[in-house]
């Protein structure tokens, strides 16, 4: 067993437990579960109300309430009937006014969470936007477009509810149950692509024994994301009443480099999850503006030197069979890469409990894939049930000291992307938790996995100024065939956040991308403002090089955010606030994340009843902090700017 744990190790990062009665999952091994995404196993986990109680009313006058400065501006809708706001220079993505859920449904009517952006190459202030979105009670993708630089955005919902049922049992039409893990790109058309997963609850959770899952590309054609083509078109469909296959954590790029041999040819890349235990990644193109998509090819390719340790997991496509968190990118050559933790290696000792991301590239618009390349070797978050009490079979980002309210899951994920002017010039970011801030000499220390969740252990978790997380930075001058984290301990990397009094504390969830004038710009949730290390609030920043060695970091966020309490545990911390963030750089920059400064609201109790006017109450959780939601926020960051 200890053994088996070792070489887990991280695989149960991001990752909810299932409950016994999920039949939706019970295909799946326990490894399976454990690399599943967040969102696909948030969304079959059954929620534990919180023990909620509810402050006295705000108001129950609508007219005093918007005259209130603490009064919500995501409740009631302004004069073009949006909830439109602005917090300092942030702006709100999402334009839906918030819906008041019932208190053990905390989250499931209006979170919004894993957030992605991106900006038309020939118009740059025309920008799409998407998430997943619980506005209708269950996940969904919804996306938001805005056609001045970010400055004002409207909604946009994406027709999936159902596509067509071919493949499904030759029925007209497959009803879709939840979708999310969304994706944005654009072409050099001026067509805007939203890629969204899908999936079927099953009989743990429904009464319909349906376990079916698929990916879909939708294009917006000409209209800058203000609406998308009815019925999505098919990337991957696999009808299933086991649970398995699974297809699992998509994401998409478009090849929109003009000249490029391959230009407007769209690539998704996806994990499945198979019945013989095994979870490999794979990609298809389309070569008609989204329309169709090619048969499947394998991306994650054997190497028995990476790849030492099968889990006892089938091995049909190679020893590299446990993969996740794929992300696809493309060179101004066409090149296109494809980059994801990998989870095979070997270990060192019993206390070793690293892993490592992967890199495979085609030269050949998608056709075929080379073997994998090392980018670098990473260390993932801490066990949450043992330093946090809280969130079992999980890893977080545990908060320093005693304070314990940090418990949402969290994992560590690459993000690549190819230097405009320099196209064999490759970036890839990835966080890890032994850095050159965070390792043996300052007191954080690997201690191997836990026996009870496969979860890393370290010393140092909870003491300041010991361990952190760090963005880290592995770069290849070759156009991907070697990379500085191949050769290099994550001891001595690079890392992007190295703006003075940043050091030991906690960086995660990056996203990356170069500017036109060759500039890498990196966002990431930060805790080195304030009192944010120690209470588990948050801030998002801004780092940027020009030269892949030294970075300059803003903040941006205006404000901290309180820790998340939507999708509550029983003392009211949050369980999930997502998997990721995304960015988009191409002149002006544009990180996107999610944002807890707004209160959550509820009906008060007593009212609502014959004679008793409803009334809207905030609410307190168990562990004393005021319940809030999640919204999305942006902001615009130009390197030109004075003041960065």
């Amino acid at each position: 067993m200890q053994a088996y744990w070792r070489a887990v190790l991280v695989l149960v990062v991001g990752v909810l437990l299932f409950s016994l009665d999920a039949s939706a999952q019970n295909a799946l091994t326990p490894l399976q579960k454990r690399h599943l995404s967040g969102f696909a196993s948030h969304e079959v986990d059954l929620q534990t109300p919180p023990q909620a109680n509810l402050l006295a009313p705000l108001n129950n006058a609508p007219s005093l309430f918007l005259s209130m400065p603490t009064f919500p501006a995501n409740y009631f809708p302004a004069a073009g009937d949006e909830c439109k706001e602005k917090i300092g220079t942030n702006v709100k993505v999402n334009q839906n006014c918030l819906n008041l859920s019932d208190s053990d449904l905390q989250g499931r009517g209006q979170a919004a969470n894993e957030t992605t952006i991106a900006q038309d190459p020939n118009h740059p202030n025309h920008l799409v936007a998407s998430k997943n979105d619980y506005r209708r009670g269950d996940g969904a993708c919804i996306a938001a477009y805005s056609l001045d630089n970010g400055q004002h955005w409207e909604d946009s919902a994406l027709p999936v509810g159902f596509t067509r049922g071919t493949a499904f049992g030759s029925v007209a039409r497959e009803y879709w149950q939840a979708s999310g893990d969304p994706s944005v790109a654009w072409d050099t058309k001026g067509n805007a692509y939203h890629a969204c997963q899908a999936f079927e609850r099953g009989l743990g959770t429904t009464n319909n024994p349906d376990l079916s899952s698929a990916v879909y590309v939708f294009r917006s054609t000409l209209n800058n994301g203000a609406s998308w083509n009815f019925p999505g078109r098919a990337v991957v469909e696999t009808y299933t009443t086991t649970g398995a296959p699974f297809e699992d954590k998509p994401y998409m790029t478009a090849d929109n480099h003009t000249g490029s041999p391959f230009q407007d040819r769209i690539y998704v890349t996806w994990t499945e999850f198979a019945a013989d235990g095994s979870a490999y990644i794979w990609e298809s193109y389309s070569q008609d503006y989204g329309e169709t998509f090619s048969p499947r090819v394998l991306v994650s390719r054997n190497n028995t030197t990476l790849c030492t340790n099968t889990f006892g997991a089938g091995t049909p496509q190679g020893n590299c069979n446990e993969n996740q968190y794929s992300q696809p990118f493309t060179g101004s050559d066409g090149a296109l890469y494809v980059v994801y933790a990998n989870f095979n290696n070997s270990l060192s000792s019993l206390t070793d409990n690293h892993n490592q991301v992967l890199l495979a590239k085609s030269a050949d618009g998608g056709a075929t894939f080379s073997g994998p390349v090392l980018v670098a070797n990473y260390y993932d978050l801490p066990d949450c049930a043992t330093y946090q009490g809280q969130d079992f079979g999980r890893a977080c980002v545990p908060e320093k000291g005693s304070s314990m309210n940090s418990v949402f899951r969290a994992t560590n994920y690459p993000v690549g992307a190819v230097n405009p002017k320099y196209s064999n010039v490759v970036a890839v970011t990835f966080g890890s938790y032994i850095n050159v801030h965070s390792n043996e000499l300052n007191g954080c220390i690997p201690a191997g996995v836990s026996s009870s969740t496969g979860n890393n252990l370290f010393t140092g978790v909870k003491t300041a100024g010991a361990c952190n997380n760090d963005i880290l930075l592995s770069v290849s001058n070759n156009g991907g065939a070697t990379f500085t984290g191949g050769a290099t301990d994550p001891r001595a990397l690079t890392t992007v956040n190295q703006a003075q009094g940043q050091g030991v504390t906690d960086q995660f969830w990056q996203w990356a991308a170069f500017t036109r004038s060759g500039a890498l710009a990196v966002s990431y949730y930060d805790r080195k403002y304030g009192s944010d290390e120690t209470t588990g609030s948050n801030d998002v920043s801004l780092s940027w090089s020009f030269d892949v060695i030294h970075f300059g970091t803003v903040r941006v966020t205006s404000s901290s955010m309180p820790t998340p309490t939507q999708f509550p545990d029983s003392q009211g911390n949050s369980v999930f606030f997502g998997d990721y963030s995304g960015l988009s750089a191409v002149g002006d920059i544009h990180p996107i994340w999610m944002d807890t400064r707004n209160p959550d609201l509820f009906l008060c109790p007593g009212t609502g009843a014959p004679g008793v006017p409803p009334a809207v109450c905030t609410l307190s959780e168990p562990n004393g902090l005021t319940a809030n939601t999640q919204d999305i926020f942006t902001t615009t960051v130009s390197l030109e700017d004075d003041q960065h």
